[in-house]
């Protein structure tokens, strides 16, 4: 296993094991566990920060493997700039995705609670 599926694999358990807990809370209110509004918010913030970090990191090889493209060519460097631009938008576009979905977990609560 590549050290980056072993991450992504210890992070969803780490989840999976946080949201288990949330369900086991007591009907009254008053038992000890985490409210579905708290592991939405968790896993809203866990969420964010993954994308944006994987976000950051994308747009940067993009961006290193432009210049190197424009560096080798420079009369190629139009149509670079452009490719790289489209990327670069479509790579924000994940962290944008993951916002909303974020923002949608925390203020909508589809489970209640």
């Amino acid at each position: 296993m590549s050290g980056r599926a072993g991450v992504g694999s210890f992070l969803a358990a780490g989840l999976l094991l946080v949201a288990g807990s949330a369900w086991a809370a007591e009907a009254t209110g008053t038992g000890g566990g985490l409210s579905v509004g708290a592991v939405s918010v968790l896993t809203g913030g866990f969420a964010m920060a993954i994308a944006s970090a994987i976000a950051a990191l994308a747009q940067g090889r993009a961006i290193s493997a432009a210049l190197d493209g424009i560096a080798r060519q420079p009369s190629a460097a139009p149509k670079i700039q452009v490719a790289m631009i489209i990327g670069l938008a479509l790579i924000e576009s994940l962290a944008i995705y993951v916002l909303l979905i974020s923002l949608i977990i925390f203020f909508v609560k589809p489970f209640g609670g």
